[in-house]
């Protein structure tokens, strides 16, 4: 049995404040092979997830700390939608269908949540990135994640159906 402990999320929040990414990550499956691939990802706001999406699975997440805002768009990058997710937000977690463009911004440093996917894992299929969306560690990420904030600012937060 495994005891996943708010002591196992301060030390990875820890390890996220310290991260040039702002984020990091605890495997709780065995390998890449496991049919059912689950982990806890703790980000801090700084973190850039670049926009992508799962052309081979869904993805199921639960905010376990903290919170995020889930954004999804069109395929040719137009925001859709804004779902904010964590305790105390309304919405525990979130389930992205297939194919379904979106990003992450973490509304507090140390936010934390476990995500649940189809394995097994295959970098050649596992993400597709938007072209649209600069590559992680460019110049041009501040300024994107800043249009993301302010044009989510006066956008209203979608709940689950």
């Amino acid at each position: 049995m495994r005891v996943l402990s708010q002591s196992l999320l301060d030390e990875l929040a820890g390890k996220a404040s310290t991260s040039a990414r702002g984020r990091t990550h605890f495997n709780i499956h065995a390998s890449a092979a496991d049919l059912v691939q689950r982990y806890i990802v703790v980000a801090d706001r700084r973190s850039y997830f670049r926009p992508h999406r799962h052309l081979t699975r869904s993805e199921l997440a639960l905010v376990l700390r903290g919170g995020f805002e889930v954004l999804t768009f069109s395929d040719d990058g137009l925001l859709g939608a804004r779902y904010s997710v964590g305790p105390g937000l309304g919405d525990l977690g979130f389930e992205l269908p297939r194919a379904t463009w979106h990003t992450l911004l973490a509304t507090a440093d140390g936010s934390a949540f476990l995500e649940v996917k189809e394995g097994p894992y295959d970098p050649s299929t596992a993400v597709e990135f938007a072209p649209w969306a600069p590559e992680e560690g460019a110049a041009e990420v501040p300024q994107f994640m800043q249009r993301l904030l302010e044009a989510t600012a006066g956008m209203p937060c979608r709940k689950h159906p």
